[in-house]
This record gives C-alpha cells, sequence and structure tokens, in this order.
C-alpha cells in the first residue's frame, strides 16, 4: 500500500493526471490529491490535469484549478496518474509523465500491467477513489476532499449497484459521510442530472436500440451526425450504456458512439457471468470485468458482429461450466 505523506516528502512540485476521457472515478480522485496536498502540503507546487472537464463535476472543489494543457514547459519532481490503465491512456499527459523525476500509478483496473516507477494496482477496489482514501491520513480529509472521494466512488459502483461494490467500499462510504458532505445532492448533481438535450438522444439511442442473441445483448448507437443534429459531444452521453443494462434479460449492454468514419468508440456493460473486460482487451482496450470499452473500425455491422462473437462465446462457456 502507498501512503501518500511518505512519497511526498522533499517533493517540490507534483502533477496530478489522469486517463483521456476522464469520468467521474478519475476526476473525484484526482480533485480529491490536489485538495489534500493544497490544504496540508502548502509548500508543494500542485497541478491537477485532465483533458477535459465535465460540467456536472463543477460543485467541487479544486474544479477550476484543473488544466487542460499539459505544462510542458517545467519537470516535475512527481508524477501521480490515478485511474489510469496503461500509460497511453494519459493522452497529452504523457511527455510530463515520461519527464518528471518520479512516478507513481494508483489504479484499479485488472488489466494495468503496471507502467510507473512504483504502482499500487488493487482490482478488488471498486475505484481509485477507494484506493485513495487507503493513502491519505483520515483525520486530514476535509470536508471538500471527501466529496471529491464519494463522487468518485459513486459513479464507477453506479451508486454501490455494481458487483464490485464491497463491505469496505460502503464502509469507506460510510466514513467520508461523517466528513458531513451533503451526500444526495452528490449524487442528483453528478449522476443522475441531465440537461433537457442529454435525455433527448438518450431518448433517441433507447428507441433505435435492438436485442441481439435472443434478448441477451441489447446494443445501441449514436451517429455522428445525430451529435451535431442535437449539439452534443461525448460527455453527454455518459449514462446512455448504464440505462440498456437495465434492460430486462439483457446480460450485456454494448453502445457505440460514432467517432469518425467507420470508427466507433465502444461502451460494454454485464451484468452476467460475460468479462467485458477480456473483449475489449482483445479490441486494445481495457476497463473492468463489468465494465470496459475500446476503439474499433469497420462497418457498423462488422463491429456489432466482432463484438457479438466474443460476448456469445463466453455466455456459451459459462452455460457449459
Amino acid at each position: 500500500m502507498i501512503k501518500l505523506a511518505n512519497e511526498l516528502e522533499q517533493v517540490k512540485s507534483v502533477i496530478i493526471g489522469g486517463h483521456v476521457r476522464p469520468d467521474g472515478d478519475c476526476t473525484g480522485a484526482c480533485l480529491a490529491v490536489y485538495n489534500y496536498i493544497r490544504e496540508w502540503y502548502p509548500g508543494i507546487e500542485a497541478v491537477v490535469y485532465l483533458e477535459g472537464k465535465n460540467p456536472s463535476f463543477a460543485s467541487l472543489a479544486g474544479f477550476e484549478e484543473i488544466t487542460t494543457e499539459c505544462p510542458s514547459d517545467r519537470r516535475y519532481d512527481l508524477f501521480l496518474a490515478l485511474d489510469v490503465s496503461d500509460k497511453e491512456r494519459l493522452g497529452r499527459g504523457l511527455k510530463c509523465f515520461e519527464e518528471a523525476e518520479r512516478t507513481i500509478c494508483i489504479d484499479h483496473h485488472i488489466t494495468n500491467g503496471g507502467f510507473a516507477e512504483k504502482d499500487w494496482i488493487n482490482p478488488e477496489a471498486s475505484s481509485t477513489s477507494e484506493l485513495i482514501f487507503d493513502t491519505l491520513e483520515e483525520d486530514k480529509i476535509s470536508k471538500e476532499t471527501a466529496e471529491a472521494l464519494y463522487m468518485g466512488i459513486i459513479h464507477d459502483t453506479g451508486i454501490f449497484q455494481y458487483s464490485n461494490t464491497s463491505p469496505k467500499t460502503l464502509e469507506t462510504a460510510g466514513r467520508l459521510i461523517a466528513k458531513g458532505i451533503n451526500f444526495s445532492r452528490i449524487i442528483d448533481e453528478t449522476f443522475y442530472q441531465k440537461t433537457y438535450v442529454q435525455n433527448q438522444v438518450l431518448g433517441r439511442t433507447l428507441m433505435e436500440s435492438i436485442l441481439l442473441l435472443d434478448g441477451k445483448i441489447i446494443m445501441g448507437r449514436i451517429r455522428q451526425k445525430d451529435m451535431e443534429f442535437y449539439g452534443v459531444g461525448p460527455k453527454d452521453l455518459e449514462g446512455i450504456v448504464n440505462q440498456l443494462r437495465v434492460t430486462k434479460g439483457v446480460q450485456v449492454a454494448i453502445f457505440l458512439h460514432e467517432i469518425g468514419n467507420q470508427e466507433y468508440k465502444v461502451s460494454l456493460r454485464s451484468n452476467g457471468p460475460v468479462d467485458v473486460s477480456q473483449v475489449c482487451a482483445y479490441f486494445g482496450g481495457g476497463g473492468h470485468v463489468k465494465a470496459a470499452g475500446c476503439t474499433m473500425h469497420g462497418t457498423l455491422h462488422d463491429v456489432v458482429n466482432n463484438l457479438t462473437l466474443h460476448i456469445e462465446q463466453q455466455l456459451v462457456e459459462a452455460e457449459q461450466a
């Protein structure tokens, strides 16, 4: 286990970075560490770098200080890579990572083979935010830091619905609530709340979704021209795959959004025995057993057929076991 206080000894500058297209866990973990350092180590220059800033997370302390351009004019004493399963997923932050004096990765993705000088990877944890809680001195976790950690945990557990939720996850959440956070507001504002247009896109995807393999798979997609029509970006599509997942009888949900000519961003969610991280890893992606993603090329028909082939193989194996 890593203790952040030990790693910050003799450090004068630190950059905290997450993966491309940062989600709730990534953003929450990064902001929690940033707030902690800012509050207890004022002599350390701390920078938090994320390629994107989701407006849904704007109420978190430190959100306005997030930089979306990795500083290239200096070398940092320490790079903390949080919720990053592979160094290539640092995106534009990779240059800063490679030039830092020391590097540490804290992550919970099962596909992470380790890429920093020091790695703490625990696939048993619900989220990187849960791991970050363990790296900090609990009596020094402020309300602001607790809010960021709680948000990270609820986003990667689907508000404690997913199978990655453990007794320790709930215990950690309870200790964060004890810090006086407004947990119901965090859930509403960062998880459930959607704009009118986001609801329209969700509705269109559900209306045009199709069932495959006798209802064991559901597939929904959104095209580039649809996104242009509604005036939405990738961040506006969050939560769609989870809504597909809760369709009765479905074992695996597939959500595709077109990002180029015959190029799709793929999100998979599993309700049953299918390990979607294995499916996505085959196509160059990764993630968790129940939630994973990748990028695929080809016609819509080819992409869906290739995904379905791998999902069906695991379903058959599970039935035979």
